[in-house]
């Protein structure tokens, strides 16, 4: 055996600093991308914001633009040594009490502020956020009806307890909640097994009095010591694991609350009755019922059994069930069942607040005579600048040179890296308005079917790097604003024609169901013959899952009966 140098020629996919810094930024959306830089500003003293760099240029332009109140002076002896004419001196006297009122305005806007009074800067006022109002939740609008109402004090906290309990939609969910409580069963157990060992040691003791034995020479038994109950563990004795654990109901917040458990009911429908109607209720049907009594209904109303005992068929639409069950006129089921759908099922849904999401462009496309540019979205953008002095007057250290340079490097990376991705997603995205040309000349109808690999081939680029580009990146167009990923979609077979992209389907199907008769849905097998109509050739199925991608339901609960 011995030690020595051998080369070797080997293929290996090395993926340097370089590499993979240009694509994880390249896989970053727009605010991960600002959030990127501004870390990297912060970290790399060589790096620098050239917007935070004043231009002195720029400084003086705006200094000598600014009006005073000597410039406005010179202004008024210019004009009074001008000649002037008839027409001029007509006009003149026209405008002079314009231009009076704007030397005026001028001259109180940059005269020197009064001593006495004191300016806050932008930095003491308060913020943007701290001027925000936030809107009422349903707990608190709840609570400030409570301190209304008669109730006890120990009614008010079982009902404050019953309000916390309640979900976005404004339903009492108790059903996730789980306590523990003491295992009833166990505890009768060890206190029976308790009595027999008192009762055997008993008997033993009555056996040695009737046989005359001495009692002082024998040991006396010891008390038998009662065994506390113990839980079983979970895979132990299930219905004893079953009895330790159950859901939280309202009489458990009534026992916490201090209140009777029997009256428990009668505060929750006090709730029930408070603005919205229906809010802290247990089920739809628990919901809908509250509504209809407030309204006047009660059990005799085809309103209150419609709710009672068919909402099901209700959902369904099942008429006819429900006349043969509660023997009434089809008229009269149709009014109750227009009147509960102008019903709330669900209560809490206008405090519902949710921050709204906001979309920045990463590019815009805008149509120059027949041409589209494409353009990168640079507002709020670090623009990044390399600041050489410092550089230098820090490499004079020599403790400081190999920190200074490997700065440099990252520096240089980060900026290359960062202007090889607005190139790329531009270039992309010039390949896709290329291909999709109709659609931006025409609409939506004329979407063509596109994948990864079409635009993979056209820019040079693989497929991997096509989708980082396209995902989670927005493009600002004529036509509104579109995900990247918008414009890949599959390919559906026409009849002697090229294939349609599945998005024109859907925006097909979408039409054909709006222009249909209400009271005469289209069935998802007459949605398909209208679209061989039109040369689209798909599966019902394909239909049915296309619908309910639009979020559009069956034609028996798009049928309108009244």
């Amino acid at each position: 055996m011995e030690f020595k140098l051998v080369p070797q020629l080997a293929q290996k996919f090395v993926m340097t600093p370089q590499l993979q810094m240009a694509i994880k930024l390249l896989q970053l959306n727009r605010l991960e991308l600002i959030d990127a830089v501004r870390e990297e500003l912060m970290g790399n003293p060589i790096l620098e914001d050239s917007a935070d760099v004043p231009d002195p240029g720029a400084a003086a332009a705006e200094a000598a633009e600014t009006p005073t109140v000597d410039r406005v002076d010179a202004i008024d002896a210019r004009r009074a040594d001008a000649p002037s004419g008839p027409e001029e001196r007509a006009a003149t006297e026209a405008t002079a009490q314009e231009d009076y009122w704007e030397k005026f305005l001028d001259a109180y806007a940059n005269q020197t502020p009064l001593p006495t009074q004191q300016r806050l800067s932008s930095d003491d006022m308060p913020s943007l956020e701290a001027t925000l109002s936030s809107r009422s939740s349903l707990s608190d609008y709840l609570e400030g009806q409570l301190r209304l109402t008669l109730l006890t004090d120990a009614e008010i906290r079982f009902a404050t307890l019953v309000i916390h309990n309640l979900d976005d939609n404004g339903y009492l969910n108790l059903q996730g909640v789980v306590i523990d409580v003491p295992d009833k069963r166990a505890e009768k157990k060890a206190e029976r097994a308790a009595e027999r060992a008192r009762e055997k040691a008993e008997r033993a003791r009555e056996e040695r009095e009737a046989s005359g034995e001495d009692l002082d020479d024998l040991d006396a038994p010891s008390e038998p010591k009662e065994e506390e109950p113990v839980l079983k563990e979970p895979g132990g004795d299930p219905e004893a694991v079953a009895n330790s654990r159950r859901a939280l109901t309202i009489e458990d917040l009534a026992v916490s609350a201090g209140l009777d458990p029997e009256d428990a009911e009668e505060v929750l429908r006090i709730i029930q009755h408070l603005d919205p109607v229906g809010v802290a209720s247990r089920d739809l049907r628990e919901c809908l019922l509250v509504q209809a009594e407030v309204l006047g209904y009660d059990d005799e109303d085809v309103v209150w059994q419609l709710i009672d005992r068919h909402l099901p068929n209700l959902e369904r639409r099942n008429f006819s069930a429900i006349v043969r069950d509660l023997r009434c006129e089809l008229e009269d089921v149709y009014e109750a069942a227009k009147l509960i759908s102008t019903l709330e099922p669900r209560p809490g849904r206008n405090f519902v607040s949710e921050d709204p999401a906001y979309i920045t462009p990463d590019v815009y496309v805008q149509k120059s005579g027949s041409d589209y540019i494409v353009t990168t979205n640079d507002d709020g953008m670090p623009r990044l600048k390399i600041n050489e002095q410092q550089a230098k007057a820090l490499m004079k250290d020599p403790k400081a040179k190999e920190f200074v340079q490997g700065k440099l490097n990252s520096a240089k990376w980060f900026v290359r890296s960062l202007d090889q991705r607005q190139k790329t997603i531009v270039k992309v995205t010039q390949c896709i308005v290329e291909k999709q040309r109709d659609f931006f000349e025409k609409g939506i109808e004329f979407l063509k079917p596109m994948i990864l690999r079409d635009v993979a081939e056209t820019v040079g680029m693989h497929e991997s790097t096509i989708s980082r580009v396209t995902t989670s990146k927005y493009v600002h167009t004529p036509r509104g604003i579109f995900e990247l990923k918008y414009f890949f979609n599959s390919s559906i077979r026409r009849m002697a024609e090229e294939d349609i992209a599945s998005e024109s389907v859907k925006q097909a199907i979408k039409k054909i169901i709006g222009e249909e008769d209400p009271r005469s849905p289209f069935s998802d097998e007459q949605i398909v013959k209208k679209l061989e109509t039109q040369k689209i050739l798909i599966a019902r199925r394909t239909v049915a899952k296309y619908r309910e991608m639009l979020g559009i339901l069956s034609s028996a609960k798009r049928k309108q009966y009244f």
